[in-house]
């Protein structure tokens, strides 16, 4: 569809939905912008998408008025809505951010998915691919609408667009290529959205639906879901880890059977058991896209991970207190309790927030193998409470974040570790994941510099 001139209704104004308005803008299409708040809970940006020529449609959604429209885009964000189904019903294309920006991509497109894992491999492909010189652009779920990769020397040929996608965005995707696409698993997430786990891992798989004959699909080894989902792919599956990966761990040695890298894991950047899996799948997708070796092992030697990702904060009486409130589900928290484990320290976890709709059965069994105790707070404390009734574990409940911290040093031993795994989504008491991460890192500086540690 041509779009200048062509009315198009954009649903969602986050800065995705603005990032859209912006690219819609630009080709000089008719913006309608549609979101269930009003403008001023919408605030500063409604009034950007008003500068940029766009009409606003706001404090609802109204059927007929969405079916008028020649084209409506979708942001992430936006739940399911009977409105938009009729809009389709009615011969209405309805698509997502990432499949409007994929018709301005010339470049090597490599995508990103998975439950856990996704922002720190993102992000290691990325400085891989801009420290091989090429022009890189890093975004998507990750922080920068893909819409703003649109027209940049990133998304022309010899270039790299490199993109973390959530499950939410891979919905309402139909030409969306990447040449690589990434897997890094799927764990329970996302089931307050999703009809059951088999709809949530279908999201996941589209990825690979539209990949052609000399793409790559990279997955883990041994990993039978995501092997599965990647055979809908018409390129090659490549694995990573176990023990027919191509990038895989031998001993205390991350190496590339292709390329010949062969980098200890003790000159990693980055730490935990998690991360040498996330070294191994970024290694392997960056090679594919074309860096050289030895940029790529520079990366893994200089790279330090990602705020609010098992971020050490503090040292309290001989206790270390780590950060990973980028854990926002089940599966996440376990990875990060498996890490200490594999060390063998005992951790007291604070986790609680907004509940996702998995069971925290897997919790319950990683804590009581290598836990110290529990402190809940937010939404879920109940829910949690109630999967770890019976336990020989202590469990403490907290109001607030300053309070979690205190019940977790009352709990801990010298040479155990606090770790803020939360195993839920933050929005019950916190704008984000970061918010609640950086309230906890302060809440654990305030305790070392009343107790003078």
């Amino acid at each position: 569809m041509r779009l200048s001139g062509a009315r198009v209704t954009v649903v969602g104004l986050g800065q995705s939905g603005l990032s859209v308005v912006r690219l819609l803008a630009r080709e000089g299409a008719v913006v309608t912008v549609n979101d269930a708040r009003d403008a001023e809970a919408l605030g500063d940006i409604a009034q950007q998408a008003v500068a940029l020529g766009a009409t606003l449609d706001l404090g609802g959604h109204d059927a007929e008025r969405l079916a008028s429209a020649q084209l409506i885009v979708v942001s992430p964000g936006v739940p399911k809505l009977s409105e938009l189904s009729a809009a389709e019903q009615r011969g209405v294309p309805v698509i997502a951010e990432i499949e409007l920006a994929s018709r301005y991509l010339e470049s090597t497109v490599i995508a990103i998915t998975g439950t856990n894992g996704k922002s720190t491999v993102t992000t290691l492909i990325g400085e891989m691919c801009k420290a091989s010189g090429a022009p890189t652009f890093v975004g998507g779920n990750l922080g920068t609408p893909l819409c703003e990769a649109a027209g940049s020397d990133a998304a022309k040929p010899g270039g790299f667009v490199v993109v973390e996608l959530s499950s939410f965005q891979l919905e309402r995707t139909a030409q969306f290529r990447a040449q690589i696409g990434v897997l890094l698993n799927v764990t329970d997430d996302h089931l307050d959205r999703y009809e059951n786990f088999t709809a949530y891992a279908a999201a996941k798989g589209r990825l690979f639906a539209t990949q052609r004959t000399g793409d790559h699909a990279v997955v883990p080894s041994g990993d039978q879901l995501c092997l599965s989902l990647a055979r809908a792919s018409a390129g090659s599956v490549q694995p990573f880890c176990g023990a027919d990966g191509v990038v895989r761990r031998e001993g205390d040695v991350i190496v590339d059977t292709v390329s010949g890298l062969r980098l200890p894991v003790a000159e990693l950047g980055i730490r935990g058991e998690h991360n040498i899996a996330n070294a191994c799948a970024a290694a392997l997708a960056a090679r594919l896209a074309g860096v050289e070796r030895d940029v790529i092992a520079a990366v893994l030697r200089s790279f330090r991970g990602l705020a609010h990702r098992m971020q050490h904060v503090a040292t309290i009486d001989g206790v270390e207190y780590y950060d990973d409130s980028k854990a926002t589900n089940v599966g996440a928290a376990v990875a990060a309790i498996a890490g200490f484990a594999r060390h063998k320290v005992k951790v007291i976890l604070i986790a609680g927030g907004k509940d996702k709709g998995g069971s925290y059965a897997p919790l319950r069994e990683a804590l009581e193998r290598s836990g110290a105790g529990l402190v809940l707070l937010g939404e879920a404390s109940e829910l949690i409470a109630r999967a770890f009734e019976g336990t020989s574990l202590p469990v403490a409940r907290a109001a607030s974040m300053e309070e979690a911290v205190r019940a977790a040093h009352r709990l801990a031993r010298w040479g155990e570790a606090v770790l803020l795994a939360p195993a839920c989504a933050s929005f019950d008491m916190f704008r984000s994941y970061a918010e609640r991460g950086d309230v906890f890192r302060d809440a654990a500086l305030s305790l070392q510099k009343e107790l003078g540690t």
